[in-house]
């Protein structure tokens, strides 16, 4: 059975394209958003060739594909002979906080994650260079080869505007231009004056005198210009429900810009950013009470939150301290839990004796080294819970290790064995210390646990 087969038995097999409310992926998986979740068969979706594994969470139904889920997805659309579902049909019953949130962050992230990841890459490559003294710091080409690897966070509200347009179901150029006024040279350059203390720097500008529009730098910033993006949905709707047929293509898009972005800029983005701040607070008060309690804690449920599809969560909370104070230490974290996740599975498929389990355990195993854990969890680790456990404990170990020793990260970078030049500096002899540990303990631990019943 090929692609297109399987692309066709998986719209069978969910309820027929009738109950697909929306549709959308991330690095790994293709994410469903369904009418009725009961009409799904799990089992035999679990059964097709190219399918890793399934599962329903957080009212979202998830199959995982691995890395080649975005041709996957490309067919699914040619499949259901449209482009996007861009009308829910409805689901009859209302989703909780949780899903909704969890729905909202893997979907506005999952689309742009390939940029955020190959700029992330380059940064930390470039980091390394320069580290290694191998180009000068202040060389032009350095500077080029920033800018190429900055961009993509520097101007990141676009990105999430016109990703979470999509989500949300409204205009995406609209969505652009509210991000551009949140961008907008002014805004920014007030901002930067006010945070140096410069002489004339204003707190706030003000419109006719009466509505006060607070100055803060949005550029990088994620919660703002997320529910930013999730009022002009609404008000879109409400604009356009009101105004008169014959005057709805100039002034619908005219008031509703008027109105979402007057929003974002006197009262969400302010807001936002104050969220941002307090979650960032919230991870630094753990981190106050003991660094490496917070890693012990983050180290283990990191696998679990990957297996449930949750670990989208910390992405925003990571992008928000490196936008607020230019390093982030969780990300080192989610290196650690990938590199055990690695050495569980290598430990696998060392103990494997069966021939074909020993090349898709390889290929599982290879796959999480670089930063792509879903094969290993899904093909490997949820058939050897003693596994899964000894790379919990080995994610955690590692984690509480390098917390103590407050490595840290100063750019965004996927969680890959080729991400280890981005922690060169003052940290680097304990990042490489806690991928030994992670990759080491995890490895022994699956080989003890293992071992014993073959």
């Amino acid at each position: 059975m090929g692609t297109e087969e399987a692309i066709t038995s998986i719209i069978r097999l969910v309820g027929g394209q009738g109950n697909i409310n929306n549709v959308w992926h991330c690095m790994t998986r293709l994410r469903f958003d369904l009418v009725d979740d009961n009409k799904v068969d799990q089992s035999e979706i679990q059964k097709l060739p190219g399918v890793l594994g399934a599962q329903l969470q957080s009212d979202q139904f998830q199959i995982i594909i691995g890395p080649k889920v975005n041709g996957w997805y490309e067919q699914l659309l040619v499949a259901l002979e449209q482009k996007t579902l861009t009308t829910p049909r409805g689901k009859p019953e209302r989703k909780s906080l949780v899903s909704l949130f969890m729905d909202t962050v893997s979907g506005v992230f999952g689309p742009i994650v390939p940029a955020i990841a190959g700029a992330g890459m380059i940064k930390g490559l470039l980091a390394g260079l320069v580290a290694l003294q191998v180009v000068p710091a202040k060389s032009d080409t350095v500077i080029i080869i920033d800018l190429i690897a900055s961009g993509v966070f520097y101007f990141l509200p676009f990105f999430l505007a016109v990703s979470a347009a999509k989500i949300f179901k409204t205009n995406e150029y609209l969505a652009a231009a509210v991000a551009a006024c949140l961008m907008y040279p002014s805004l920014i350059e007030a901002a930067k004056a006010l945070a140096a203390h410069q002489d004339g720097a204003v707190s706030a500008f003000w419109l006719l005198n009466a509505v006060p529009v607070p100055v803060f730098n949005y550029a990088s910033s994620v919660i703002p210009v997320i529910f930013s993006i999730l009022a002009l949905s609404y008000l879109h709707r409400w604009v356009d429900g009101f105004m008169p047929d014959v005057l709805k293509t100039v002034f619908t898009p005219t008031l509703t810009l008027f109105l979402a972005a007057l929003a974002a800029l006197a009262i969400i983005g302010p807001t936002g950013i104050w969220l941002g701040k307090a979650l960032a607070w919230f991870i630094e008060g753990l981190f106050s009470v003991s660094a490496s309690f917070a890693g012990l804690i983050v180290g283990a449920i990191r696998p679990v939150a990957i297996l449930t599809g949750m670990h989208h969560a910390m992405t925003p909370i990571a992008l928000q301290n490196f936008s607020d104070r230019g390093y982030d230490m969780l990300m080192p974290m989610m290196f650690m839990a990938n590199m055990a996740i690695a050495g569980a599975t290598f430990a696998i498929w060392r103990i494997s004796r069966d021939r074909q389990e020993k090349t898709v355990t390889l290929s599982a195993a290879i796959s999480a080294l670089l930063g792509i854990t879903e094969p290993a969890l899904f093909g490997v680790l949820t058939r050897y819970k003693k596994a899964f456990i000894a790379a919990t404990m080995a994610s955690s170990l590692a984690s509480a290790f390098i917390a103590f020793f407050g490595v840290r990260l100063y750019g965004y970078i996927l969680s890959s064995i080729f991400s280890l030049p981005a922690y060169i500096g003052p940290y680097f002899v304990f990042a490489i210390s806690g991928v030994a540990m992670a990759l080491i303990l995890s490895f022994v631990l699956t080989t003890v646990l293992i071992g014993r019943e073959q």
